[in-house]
């Protein structure tokens, strides 16, 4: 009998430590477990993301950061980065959710934010980047200070939508990045 009470126990306990929201920007370990709410937007999995994409009335908005080239690479080496797949439709505002960011990194998270809404900042968009990843959890509460009112956070990113096989397609980065 005590074998089963233990996993009993075991099935009751719970498998993860809720991660709590922080009261500011997220400003390292960018890729760690994610809170499961940010106060202010309304927090969706791939599902409520794939309905809203399919809507037509979104913006979606990818800030997964660029890839680095890599340090003391041989001259003469060349060095692609690799494609980035992300949700049709989608702009790419690379490197737009780390904690901090210069007012030049801000200018353009702007003015691609202006882009995708027209300017209106009661227009809907959805942040995401990877599933685990602070970087949309920070620009989407950054879009919030921004005074943008309809704000969707997608904390499965890309992940979690091709894991339910959604389409996906290869993007270039929002010029003046």
């Amino acid at each position: 009998m005590r074998g089963v009470a233990a996993v009993f126990m075991l099935l009751a306990a719970p498998t993860l430590a809720q991660v709590a929201e922080p009261d500011d920007y997220q400003m390292e370990h960018y890729r760690s477990p994610v809170p499961d709410t940010l106060k202010g937007a309304t927090v969706v999995g791939p599902e409520e993301a794939h309905a809203l994409w399919e809507s037509g009335n979104v913006a979606f908005i990818d800030v997964l950061p660029r890839a680095p080239k890599p340090e003391g690479l041989p001259e003469g080496t060349i060095w692609r980065e690799k494609p980035r797949y992300t949700i049709p439709g989608a702009i790419w505002l690379p490197n737009v959710g780390y904690g901090a960011i210069a007012d030049q990194t801000a200018a353009y998270f702007r003015s691609g934010l202006e882009k995708v809404t027209g300017g209106d900042t009661a227009h809907s968009v959805l942040i995401f980047c990877l599933e685990d990843c602070w970087m949309s959890w920070n620009a989407a509460k950054r879009a919030l200070e921004w005074g943008y009112s309809e704000v969707y956070w997608l904390p499965e990113g890309t992940d979690g939508w091709a894991f339910f096989d959604y389409p996906t397609e290869v993007v270039e980065p929002e010029p003046g990045g």
